[in-house]
This record gives C-alpha cells, structure tokens and sequence, in this order.
C-alpha cells in the first residue's frame, strides 16, 4: 500500500509537472513555427519547419522586407529599449521593497513601541484588500503629482512594502538568536546597527526569497504600467508586446512574433530563478513558516 501511495504521489505531481510547463513548451513552439505553417500544423507538437526568423525580426535583425516575406505584420518593436525599462522597473522595486520591508519586519520582531501589536494586525489586514482596489486612488495621486510617464510614478505605490513581505521576514527575525544580537549591543552597536551589521547579513535567504518573488511579479506586471507608463521612455516588455500585437496591420494577429517576444521575454526572469533557486529553496527552510 505504501508503494501504492507512493507511486500515485510521483504520478499526479508528474501531471501537475506537465500542465505547468506544457503553455511554455506551446510559446517556445509558436515562436519556432513559420507564419505560413501556424494554421497549417495547429495541431502538431512539433514545428514541420522550424526556424528563427520570429526572434530575428522581434530582435530587430531583419528589414521590413524579410519580416513580411516571413509572414510578419510588419509592426516594429524596441525590444532592447523596453527590455532596458523592464529591468529598472523591476529592479527598483525589488531592490527597495525588499529592503524597507526588511525594516519593517526587524521593527515588528524585535523592537517594542506603543502599539506594535496593533500596526501589524493592521499590516496583515491589508492582505485581505484586492490590489484592484487601491488601483485608481493610486492613480489620482500619481496623476495629481504629475507624475504619470515616469519611473518614480509606476513605482511608487509598490516601493516601501506589501504586507506579505513584512510578515515573511518578521517570522525569520524572530527566529534569528538573540544571544548574537545581545553580543552586538554590548560592542556598542544601537538598533540600527544590530540591524544592519547582524540581523541583515544574516538573513541573506529570506531576502532573496522577496526579492525573487517581487521581482517575478514586477517585471510580469501590465496593467499598472500600461496606466501610467504609456510613453516610450518608459514602457515595458509586458505593455510593448501588447501594443506589438494590436499594431498589426493584417488581417490577424502576429501570434509567432508575438510569442517570439514573449519568449524573450520570460529568459531573463527564468536565467535568474536558475541561478538563485537553491538559495530560494533555503531560505523557505529557515523561514519559520510550515
């Protein structure tokens, strides 16, 4: 009966494993398919002709010429200068999320103040708010503030914390020794330096964790950057695929550019999901959350 369980274990996992990966394996596939075989091999797992052309031409390498002659729509995308946006947009808020709410986290671990118990609860409550809901009083403000196309308005209202991130790192805080701290105090150190020269260095996964996480999220986020950052100084990958899709001027759609760039798209966020995710797995050890 064990090796019953077992065996049914592997299995629906492998299942789960296949409808996962089974979209990207179909994007990777419609971006390798010429635009005159789409329809014809709609069906097929694999490409009859294989080919690059649908990268070649996202990428810019291609003239208007061979980008029709490949069955392209004709539409032109800055993918360097959208990757580019991307990057600082995402980095940004991943970068100075993590960090604030890595203060707020070590402030509700381990300092005591009037009310600490209260502000949490109601940090925790925010969890229960659907994002959509601060959507446009965010958009008032950006807008009153003027700063609608710029970098400091897509990333305000995501910059200093989410509610998830504090309690994530608040739970390892509270893990962390005290006897380390308490041995940082008697060498003189306050609370900003216990914080910053031991309890940060040692938290090194949990902060990787929240910053792969809301890296992951920002950089597959659209509809907040299509609201605010419509221009080109600072539009997305996500928001410049759409407005890639609707320039099309055929009869319809550009589905293996389209795909071709998604592709793309998704490279860099998976190269470092590679690269760091046995540090993610760590940390989620270390984390105190079961």
């Amino acid at each position: 009966m064990r090796r019953i369980g077992t065996l049914s274990a592997w299995a629906v996992l492998a299942v789960a494993l296949v409808l996962t990966l089974f979209p990207f394996y179909w994007m990777v596939r419609t971006a390798l398919t010429p635009a005159a075989d789409l329809y014809a091999d709609s069906g097929a797992l694999f490409p009859s002709h294989p080919t690059m052309v649908n990268f070649l031409r996202i990428l810019g390498l291609t003239t208007q010429e061979e980008t029709r002659a490949a069955g392209g729509s004709g539409a032109r995308i800055d993918f360097a200068r959208y990757l580019l946006n991307s990057v600082v947009y995402s980095g940004l808020i991943a970068t100075l999320q993590t960090f604030f709410c890595a203060m707020a986290g070590y402030a509700f671990a381990r300092l005591r103040f009037p009310g600490r118990q209260f502000v949490f609860g109601v940090v925790i409550a925010a969890l229960m708010v659907p994002p959509i809901f601060t959507l446009l009083p965010n958009f008032v403000l950006v807008k009153n503030l003027d700063l609608i196309n710029t970098f400091l308005g897509m990333v305000a209202p995501t910059i200093l914390m989410t509610p998830f991130a504090v309690f994530f790192l608040r739970q390892f805080f509270l893990s962390l020794p005290r006897d380390v701290e308490e041995a940082a105090r008697l060498d003189g150190n306050g609370p900003w330096g216990v914080f910053w020269r031991v309890s940060l260095p040692m938290s090194r996964g949990p902060l990787i964790t929240i910053g792969l996480t809301t890296t992951v999220w920002a950089w597959k986020d659209y509809l907040w950057p299509l609201l605010v950052g419509r221009e080109e100084q600072t539009r997305v990958l996500t928001v410049a695929l759409g407005v890639f899709l609707q320039q099309s001027p055929n009869t319809r759609p550009d589905w293996t550019g389209l795909m071709a760039g998604s592709t793309l798209s998704v490279l860099p966020v998976l190269l470092l999901l590679i690269f760091l995710g046995r540090r993610l797995v760590q940390s989620l050890n270390f984390s105190g959350i079961k």
